[in-house]
């Protein structure tokens, strides 16, 4: 696995573009992200699909034509230096396959910033564009909007990032050890739900492999890894870093599981990282080298998450 193109970091009067891939956005807590982007000397503007409906599956933030659309006009806006999303949910399996790549490579790198059901993204954009990409704290999101740890992290991320080139949370050694590689990962269960598909990777050689997820129970998640396990995608793995199971079962209970899934892949394993669904979550730049100490659950970055 190889390092990926780093986007510029964001000055302030950058211009953000915020739009809504996967579910429903309400409409406050939009508005109350917008007004912490301003705060920030940002520029934000909400595509314009963003507070839509989908007329029949209200899971949905409106048409799969119309989230695609709103992406795709997004990133190819040339006065748009980063691309936020609203929130995760469901849908960009969805409206993935209508987006234009040869439109949104010509555009050029772009910051991209979103978690859980942003995975598929994430995924796309690194195999398709080469681009390195921020899991972190969507606009419309709760962590977002009250968590000043959460914000100040992406915010150091956006504008500062050799500031925090080091991602410490106070996370344990599931596995001990260190082991040097290209991060990648997300939302576990739609990482194993991308397997099939023309974005899933063939493996993760070379790969620091983050994974968390969120309100699943244990026996669906042990599928998840052994999906992963037996179609290969995790050949090669040179460390794991786990971050949040909001909602999942208890963790001791959990821990096991993971113990028995992950360890005999005979690589350092860090838990508690603090990435995720999880209060305060820290923002981890995804296509990046690093190096992983499970022992003190911290990730160096040779290099700033962004240029």
């Amino acid at each position: 696995m190889k390092e990926l193109v780093r986007p510029h970091r964001l000055a302030p009067g950058a211009r953000v573009a915020v739009v809504a891939p996967s579910g429903p956005v309400p409409e406050e807590r939009l508005q109350a992200g917008l007004d912490v982007l301003r705060g920030w000397d940002l520029d934000p503007v909400a595509g314009p699909h963003v507070l839509d409906r989908h007329p029949r599956f209200g899971y949905l933030a409106g048409t799969d034509a119309d989230r695609a659309a709103d992406f795709q006009n997004a990133w190819c806006d040339p006065s748009v230096d980063a691309v936020l999303c609203a929130r995760g949910g469901y849908g960009v399996q969805r409206m993935i396959d209508l987006l234009d790549w040869e439109a949104l490579r010509a555009a050029g790198p772009k910051v991209f910033v979103g978690f859980s059901d942003l995975t598929v993204l994430h995924e796309a954009i690194a195999g398709r564009l080469g681009l390195a990409t921020l899991y972190g704290p969507m606009a419309a999101g709760i962590d977002f909007v009250k968590n000043a740890r959460a914000q100040e992290h992406l915010r150091a991320t956006l504008f500062a990032p050799e500031t925090v080139r080091t991602i410490a949370s106070g996370g344990t050694a599931l596995v001990p050890g260190r082991a040097r590689g290209v991060t990648f990962g997300g939302c576990l269960c739609l990482l194993a739900a991308e397997c099939g598909t023309p974005d899933a990777r063939s493996s993760a050689r070379g790969g620091l492999l983050c994974l968390e997820d969120v309100g699943e129970e244990t026996y669906r998640l042990d599928r998840y890894l052994t999906q992963l396990l037996r179609s290969g995608r995790l050949a090669g793995v040179r460390g794991v870093l786990l971050g949040s199971w909001e909602g999942c079962s208890d963790y001791a209970e959990l821990r096991p599981l993971l113990a028995d899934r992950l360890g005999a892949l005979g690589v350092p394993v860090a838990e508690n990282v603090g990435f995720g669904h999880c209060e305060g979550a820290l923002t981890v730049p995804f296509g990046v080298a690093a190096e992983l100490d499970a022992a003190s659950g911290t990730l160096t970055l040779d290099e700033p998450a962004l240029r």
